[in-house]
């Protein structure tokens, strides 16, 4: 297996700026809106199903929110649910693409650091031009060597994209706060994976670390990330 690593991708929600927070601000206030038809606890299980059935068809991100937050309401209410609610939800999620980048702490010094040495990527999931709009906004667009909006982050799509913009996956680390899509899957693949939790995570991204793997690594914050890549390079 290769050992020189060329390659850092980046996740971006949650890993370079806040985006969770803002779903759970909005999935309150849609609690709020539907109390008169069921508690707060249940209206979470009905939602998080609906978000599982539909997020192959409507991918991961604010749209797909937005619509599964709909549906469930129409099924709590047995289609009883008033328009001016349904307004109220679809208010809240262009609210959600209107919420300005809040970079979390050490973003920039980290992408910073790993572009004076190393080939850098951004990979994502969600709306392309939600997320487009937060990378521009973000001030870090111009560090990244290739930015990549992807549907899902699976070991072939990693093996993809590392082996078109890169020297493959076995010399490319990714680094995120989500263990099921940033960290397995490029672990898996035979690359590093340098997990970085976030204090709010969907529950659709929780995943079993791969603690024996070698290549494996779990840090506080990004502003660990430099002693990281100094070990890797002893």
């Amino acid at each position: 297996m290769p050992t020189k690593l060329t390659t850092i991708a980046f996740d971006a929600d949650d890993t370079l700026w806040h985006n969770e927070r803002f779903f759970r601000v909005t999935q309150d206030r849609f609690a709020d809106l539907l109390s008169e038809f069921t508690e707060k606890s249940t209206l979470e299980d009905r939602l998080l199903a609906a978000e599982i059935r539909n997020h192959g068809h409507y991918g991961f991100g604010v749209k797909g929110f937005v619509l599964s937050m709909i549906e469930t309401a129409i099924e709590v209410t047995d289609e009883a649910v008033p328009a001016s609610v349904i307004a109220e939800l679809i208010a809240a999620g262009r609210e959600m693409l209107e919420y300005p980048i809040d970079l979390l702490p050490h973003a920039a010094e980290a992408v910073a650091h790993c572009a004076q040495d190393y080939r850098v990527m951004l990979i994502t999931k969600g709306d392309l031009l939600d997320q487009e709009r937060k990378v521009a906004q973000s001030g870090l667009g111009d560090m990244f060597d290739h930015v990549e909006v992807v549907s899902d982050k699976t070991r072939p799509v990693y093996e993809g994209l590392f082996g078109r913009h890169a020297d493959g996956i076995e010399r490319a680390m990714m680094i995120g706060n989500s263990m099921k899509s940033d960290v397995v899957p490029v672990v898996d693949g035979g690359g590093w994976g340098v997990y970085v939790p976030h204090g709010e995570s969907w529950a659709l991204e929780h995943a079993l670390p791969p603690e024996n793997a070698p290549r494996y690594h779990s840090i506080d914050s990004l502003g660990e990330l430099p002693q990281i890549l100094e070990q890797l390079s002893d």
